[in-house]
């Protein structure tokens, strides 16, 4: 059969389907990749149902990061055969992305697969364990250290919490990760996590200032928890915003801030490519993973609708990572 596999969104508020494609279908760039695997983020299934209106073109093959090997290239920086990474960049967004066999892509956005990583790994890190060496970085520069006390990860049985909860363990923090899967706190204590929090038996609470809890959190959720996360920090608490998935808005107050000296970071991944180079320099040394084999979920092109459906309705866990290869 001619052609290669590709899931792609057609219209604006329509969901994607899986399909065949061929290379006249490639969009612009200069370095065309054969795609081993890409991550499955929260961004990518709100494309890929047709919510948001994150796509900016169409068709649009969906997909924020990918991993696979040089298949040609028009810049001499690459060459067949040579193993790379890539994310960002407007990536299943203004450019077609990571969840289709093949792909074409200009050679400034390609990136030298990080010694010490492999192309599965490479993958499964993605956009989500680039957002954790964001706000790591940002956090330690601005003060935290192992030992300055509890640090919360939130939404933590999600790809950017597994990750951040397996690095920061790692980096000898005491993580604190709250879920509302009960039912998987055995697997947040194998990623590290030293205590586990059930969301459903947690009361919030309304008062402007709460008890002092945490020295740092990194916040995939926003919204409410982002609310109460600000308000039961410790003094010069840091919150790094990572995320969205409980919504777009909160509502707070100025007390956390001019009381205590809370700080809240905006994490971007978007980033000079210096940039993203370091962190991932990092993320395959000193800051890698230690349980790959628990929190990476391998599923095929063809099931990727039935992931796609779990993330957005919050049953899934792990980082789903599609290999092109399988099925």
């Amino acid at each position: 059969m001619s052609g290669f596999r590709a899931y792609r969104v057609h219209e604006a508020g329509s969901r994607g389907r899986l399909e065949r494609i061929s290379r006249a279908d490639l969009d612009h760039g200069n370095v065309v990749v054969r795609i081993a695997y890409a991550g499955l983020n929260y961004k990518d299934a709100l494309t890929a149902t047709g919510r948001e209106r994150m796509a900016r073109k169409f068709p649009l093959v969906c997909g924020t990061d990918l991993s696979g090997a040089v298949e040609s290239s028009e810049d001499p920086r690459w060459h067949p055969g040579d193993e790379v990474l890539i994310h960002s960049f407007g990536l299943g967004a203004e450019h077609d992305g990571g969840f289709a066999e093949l792909g074409r892509f200009p050679a400034d956005w390609t990136f030298p697969l990080p010694a010490g990583l492999s192309l599965l790994e490479a993958a499964a890190l993605g956009v989500a364990g680039h957002s954790v060496g964001v706000a790591l970085e940002l956090l330690e520069k601005n003060g935290l250290r192992p030992g300055d006390g509890k640090v919360l990860v939130n939404g933590a049985t999600g790809g950017v919490g597994s990750i951040a909860i397996d690095v920061l363990s790692r980096l000898g923090y005491h993580v604190v990760a709250l879920t509302g899967k009960a039912d998987r706190a055995g697997y947040l204590r194998e990623l590290g996590a030293a205590e586990v929090l059930d969301r459903a038996s947690m009361e919030l609470g309304a008062r402007p200032l709460e008890e002092q809890l945490w020295a740092a959190a990194f916040d995939s959720v926003g919204s409410a928890q982002l609310e109460w996360l600000l308000r039961t920090a410790r003094r010069d608490g840091l919150i790094a915003s990572i995320g969205n998935a409980g919504g777009n808005e909160f509502a707070g107050n100025v007390l956390p801030f001019i009381l205590r000296g809370v700080r809240l970071i905006g994490v971007n991944v978007n980033n000079p490519v210096a940039m993203k180079l370091r962190l991932w320099q990092r993320l395959a040394s000193d800051w890698k993973p230690r349980h790959f084999e628990r929190f990476v979920r391998r599923i095929g092109l063809d099931e990727l609708p039935q992931a796609v459906d779990a993330l957005i309705a919050g049953t899934s866990w792990g980082r789903h990572v599609v290999d092109l290869g399988r099925g």
